[in-house]
């Protein structure tokens, strides 16, 4: 169950998509899960580091290869952790032109998500709303393994009672 503080984080961000420009509820959601699972791809990258940096072992999983990636970026800036702090105007690029299509590159041919991620694009239109909807979800904590899934309950139950 979410507290009343995280249901008020989770509000802030609505309001913030939807004076950004973004009313369509069902965009908001897709828009939030796919910068969730930007947030945890890195969160695995991070828990893969640490243990490979504990057993003095080099990492056997990274989800971030070392290099640059197509257009000469560095894999490094794709992750939430670097990007968060760029200029808005950084961040969109960065986001939009990186993180995205490698985001896209990650499914098998023929896999469900590759199925699924295969037309995933950012969707939010401007470099200032996507740095304030990063800062904000990245203030809400997510340690506890329900919290993803108690979010997405209460925001689909908000879009349930708001569609009636």
């Amino acid at each position: 169950m979410l507290t009343g503080p995280i249901r008020s984080q989770v509000d802030q961000i609505w309001n913030a998509f939807w004076s950004g420009g973004v009313a369509n509820p069902l965009a908001v959601i897709e828009q939030i899960t796919f910068l969730l699972f930007i947030k945890g791809l890195d969160d695995i990258h991070t828990r893969e580091e640490n243990k490979a940096a504990t057993l003095g072992v080099p990492m056997t999983r990274p989800v971030f290869p070392q290099g640059t990636d197509g257009k000469g970026r560095a894999y490094d800036d794709l992750r939430w952790l670097r990007f968060k702090n760029f200029e808005p105007r950084e961040m969109f690029t960065v986001v939009d032109e990186h993180v995205f299509p490698f985001r896209r590159s990650l499914g098998e041919t023929g896999s469900s998500y590759g199925a699924h991620m295969r037309d995933a694009r950012l969707g939010i239109p401007t470099p200032t709303l996507l740095a304030k909807v990063v800062q904000m979800l990245d203030e809400i904590p997510m340690r506890d393994r329900d919290t993803k899934g108690d979010l997405y309950e209460y925001m689909l139950g908000a879009l349930l009672r708001n569609s009636g």
